[in-house]
Parts: C-alpha cells; sequence; structure tokens
C-alpha cells in the first residue's frame, strides 16, 4: 500500500500548492461585515499582512483605525490613535514607505472651510490586536487657501504626500513638502490638473501609475515624475464610492463604497502595474522591497499548509489500514 498512498499524497500536495494565490494576495471582491464602519472613506493594502486592507470611518466616535480581513470580511484589529486631535472628517488613508500609514484628515463635512487640515502618520503593528499606537500629526495648508478633498497618496518610492482636491470640474494635485514637518505648517502647492472629481486615488506599489476615482468613473495616470499623463479610464461600482487601492501584488485596483456592509469590489489593475524592481522617482525603495516577500510570504504560507494536509491525511490512512 505505499505506492498508492505515496500518490494519494502527492496528488493532494500538488492541489494545494495549486490553490489561488488570490487567498493570500486580498485581490478578490469581500464585503466589509463589521457593524462600527458604516462611512468607509478610505482603503490601504497592508504589506506585512497578505489579505489585510486598513479603513476608517469619515467621521467616528474617536481616532480609529480598522483593519478588516479580505478573506472574511471580519475587522481582525481596532487602532486608537493617540497624540492626535479630535479627527473632524477623515476621508483617505495610504501605505508609505517603511510600513507607515498615513491618515488624511482633509474633508469638510457640513461644508466648512477649515482654515488648515491635519495629516496623521503612524507605523503599521506588526502584529494584528487591538491596541493604541501614538501618531504624528501634521498642520497642512493649502497655498491657493481652503480646499474640499477626500484623496491623500503617498509615493511608495520617495515618501512624498500628496492631496488631490475635489471639484466637480476636475480639480488638482497637490504637493507637499519633500518631508513633513511635526512643529510648523506643511504648505501644499497645486501643480498639475486632475480631470476627475475625485473622491479617492492610489498608487500602484511600483509607484509608475496614479489612480484617481470618483462616483462615477475614474482615471489612470502615468505619474511621469508628478507631470501626469492620461493612460485610462477606469470603470467604477455605482453607489458612493469613496475609496481605493492597489492590492499588494499591484494586479487589482480595489474599489469600496460607504454605507454598512459595503463592498469592496476588484478590478483588473489599469495598464501593467505589478511590482516592479526599476525606480520611478528615487528615494526608498523599502515599498517595493516589502511587496515583492509579501508575494513570497503568501506562497510559503500556502506551502506549509498543504504540506501540513498531505501529511495528515497519509497518516491518517495508514493507521486505518493497518487497523484493518
Amino acid at each position: 500500500m505505499r505506492r498508492p498512498l505515496a500518490i494519494l499524497a502527492g496528488v493532494l500536495l500538488t492541489g494545494a500548492l495549486t490553490l489561488p494565490a488570490s487567498a493570500a494576495d486580498g485581490d478578490e471582491d469581500f464585503t466589509i461585515k463589521d457593524p462600527r464602519i458604516t462611512e468607509s472613506s478610505g482603503l490601504a493594502a497592508s504589506r506585512q499582512h497578505p489579505g489585510i486592507y486598513w479603513t476608517h470611518n469619515d467621521q467616528d466616535t474617536g481616532a480609529y483605525l480598522y483593519a478588516v480581513d479580505s478573506r472574511t470580511g471580519e475587522t481582525v484589529a481596532t487602532i486608537t490613535m493617540t497624540g492626535v486631535g479630535t479627527p473632524r472628517d477623515v476621508e483617505a488613508i495610504s501605505m508609505g514607505p517603511d510600513n507607515q500609514l498615513y491618515v488624511g484628515d482633509i474633508g469638510d463635512n457640513d461644508g466648512v472651510q477649515w482654515p488648515y487640515v491635519w495629516v496623521y502618520r503612524l507605523p503599521e503593528p506588526k502584529t494584528l490586536k487591538d491596541q493604541t499606537i501614538r501618531a504624528t500629526q501634521y498642520v497642512v495648508k493649502y497655498s491657493d487657501g481652503t480646499r474640499d478633498a477626500e484623496s491623500l497618496v503617498v509615493h511608495p518610492r520617495t515618501g512624498r504626500v500628496y492631496i488631490i482636491d475635489k471639484q466637480e470640474d476636475g480639480g488638482h494635485l497637490y504637493e507637499g513638502p519633500a518631508e513633513l514637518s511635526a512643529s510648523g505648517t506643511n504648505v501644499f502647492k497645486p501643480t498639475v490638473p486632475v480631470d476627475m472629481w475625485a473622491t479617492d486615488a492610489a498608487f500602484s506599489p511600483d509607484g509608475r501609475t496614479l489612480a484617481v476615482r470618483g462616483y462615477f468613473g475614474g482615471v489612470a495616470y502615468d505619474w511621469n515624475g508628478g507631470k501626469l499623463k492620461r493612460l485610462e479610464r477606469i470603470s467604477v461600482p455605482l453607489g458612493q464610492g469613496e475609496s481605493a487601492s492597489y492590492s499588494t501584488d499591484g494586479t487589482k485596483l480595489m474599489l469600496g463604497s460607504e454605507g454598512a456592509g459595503s463592498s469592496v469590489v476588484a478590478e483588473d489593475a489599469p495598464g501593467d502595474a505589478a511590482p516592479s524592481d526599476s525606480s520611478s522617482g528615487g528615494g526608498s525603495s523599502a515599498s517595493s522591497d516589502d511587496s515583492g516577500d509579501n508575494g513570497t510570504t503568501g506562497d510559503l504560507k500556502v506551502g506549509a499548509i498543504a504540506v501540513v494536509v498531505a501529511c495528515v491525511v497519509v497518516f491518517g490512512l495508514r493507521r486505518l489500514l493497518r487497523r484493518g
């Protein structure tokens, strides 16, 4: 019986190893099940924890971030930020280099024109559990007066922060200082037009493509060192579309919406957005390295599970045959 058992183990192992990588990568549709999340306004894929997406409400009872497992739709960790004031209208979240999360408290709920807005930065936790993390708070002003905005992105190579204002007839990309200062005011300046009523945006993992979404559509731009070149239109789901993020491997654009039990829809990423070793603007390449490692980590986890399953089946069959 040894030969049939060996053949069976090989078949089981091969089948397990060919499980779709999306089970770990988080590049499939999912539904946010946490009843606390009723106004998911931003989305950011974790590099350290495959399949995890960070989100937040635009208005909440505190400074909270939620880690949602795309495989189940359940919240697996809630982060309480300290070191910040009372959030006003949190509209965006983005993952920067070195696994730093940037949160944009940049909206204008109730039409309030704030003289300044805030950006928060905090390290993504290595362990997913409910915890409190101290964040750095940055004061942001626009060089041309108050703006309503819902889109904040951080370039994955340079770490530079950008905001896109929300204008029905199209807004502008606002560039922040090369490094944000926690002790003074950070002035963001308009650079190039953005042909979109923007509700969120996201950089591809390699930093080459900027995807901007609105309620009724989206546009993908070649980053081109910040001198945007329009590439193609992006199809978005109907509804109160408020969030966007690339999957960690860059193959999908994840598009979320507001509301209780809201869905996140995976669309094929525009152009060639997969991670690349080539630089697109200098600066830190930690982001590129992390995204590459995560793909390997996910494959290793699937492989390890497959080996365990095969071994359990083989040993179980041996014991049954011996008893027979």
